[in-house]
């Protein structure tokens, strides 16, 4: 594949670290950088030798030379900029939550298919290398069947910027949405969720959620599967934890307890003491371009004096970010449905917005639209 994507990054704090992937991947070019503060574009577009260079969005929309965007920005600007972009005519690649309600999630799927442009939401998760080998473990058939679903998404959001104080926790829950509905492509089809605490008063009034914890249970369509996710983002004691379980019948996958440690495999029909051992997750970089395999192992952020919070914090997220680019970028060539597609990410992404309104309801359960038929 000869061809090459023209790709503008917009923001340019946590999306820093995805220039120098771009500029390595064979099939992409690394053409134009966005940031409102112009200091900062310089100073970013200097460092990478990026010569196209925007404080203003629409201006990067005006340029026909751009054929995708990825966005970086704030949460509350992801509609927004999304819906913009599609509607000039751009694919879109957006770190998570597409957006932060269902209404502009529904608006997101309508312009992908008005437009004809694809849309991917950037979820790490599911191009860690532990859901990765799970998913090996899964298409192998050494899962056996699978029975059950957890996952978590524990964090101290203290002295995080702007829009986080307060957030409610399922706001922001595609990191653990994604994998229990990723790993078998499943739909989530009606959610129920109870809130568990409370934060302080001065956090709580900012966006009227008062819950420490929000856990919700999710059902899957045409499946006879259900989840189990749950977070926490203040005034909860707990090492960050981006955790993703399965349960099978023949082997299961358990997240380790502490940061650094390795998962644990059971195996069934074994002694009792011989069920559980721990494995050492493999990295996935044979699944790239060899141009980028080494970014499964190191990123910007790696320096101390350039360390994202959410890099930092997020262990690097499992290497996942050449993974991501090279999805969002094949998908383009290809003329394919990158994953996940706008359909699976609006329905990730209102999992936590709906469990959010069922902890307000005292678990309520609440159905999902259908974003695939809209």
């Amino acid at each position: 594949m000869s061809q090459k994507i023209n790709v503008a990054i917009v923001g340019l704090g946590f999306g820093a670290e995805f220039i120098p992937i771009y500029q390595q991947h064979p099939n992409a070019n690394m053409y134009a950088i966005c940031q409102r503060t112009e200091s900062k574009l310089n100073a970013v577009g200097d460092q990478y030798g990026i010569d196209v260079r925007y404080t203003s969005y629409d201006d990067l929309l005006n340029d026909p030379n751009v054929d995708a965007v990825h966005i970086n920005s704030p949460i509350p600007n992801h509609a927004e900029q999304t819906l913009k972009a599609l509607r000039a005519g751009k694919h879109v690649a957006c770190t998570v939550p597409m957006a932060t309600s269902v209404e502009d999630c529904m608006e997101i799927v309508k312009a992908t298919k008005e437009s004809g442009k694809k849309y991917m939401m950037m979820e790490t998760v599911v191009y860690a290398r532990e859901f990765l080998f799970v998913k090996e473990l899964y298409e192998k058939g050494e899962l056996g069947k699978v029975q059950f679903l957890k996952a978590s998404h524990q964090q101290d959001m203290e002295g995080w910027p702007d829009y986080w104080p307060g957030l409610p926790p399922m706001h922001y829950a595609t990191h653990c949405v994604g994998p229990v509905a990723g790993l078998l492509k499943l739909e989530a089809e009606y959610v129920s969720c109870f809130g568990s605490g409370t934060i302080s008063e001065d956090l709580a009034k900012i966006h009227n959620s008062p819950f420490a914890v929000e856990s919700a249970h999710i059902k899957f369509k045409d499946s006879d599967l259900s989840a189990y996710v749950y977070r926490s983002l203040f005034d909860v004691a707990r090492q960050y934890r981006e955790s993703f379980e399965v349960y099978g019948s023949k082997k299961s996958f358990e997240w380790p307890l502490i940061e650094g440690e390795d998962p644990v495999i059971h195996t069934a029909k074994k002694p009792e003491h011989e069920i559980a051992e721990r494995v050492t997750t493999p990295d996935y970089a044979h699944y790239l371009p060899e141009e980028i395999r080494h970014f499964t192992g190191h990123g910007v952020y790696n320096l101390d004096d350039n360390a994202h919070l959410s890099f930092v914090q997020g262990g690097g997220h499992g290497g996942s970010h050449p993974h991501l680019a090279h999805e969002f970028i094949s998908a383009l060539i290809e003329d394919r449905e990158p994953f996940p597609n706008a359909a699976q990410s609006a329905n990730w992404t209102s999992v936590g917005i709906l469990a959010h309104e069922s902890a307000l309801q005292g678990g309520a359960l609440i159905q999902l639209p259908d974003f695939r038929n809209v």
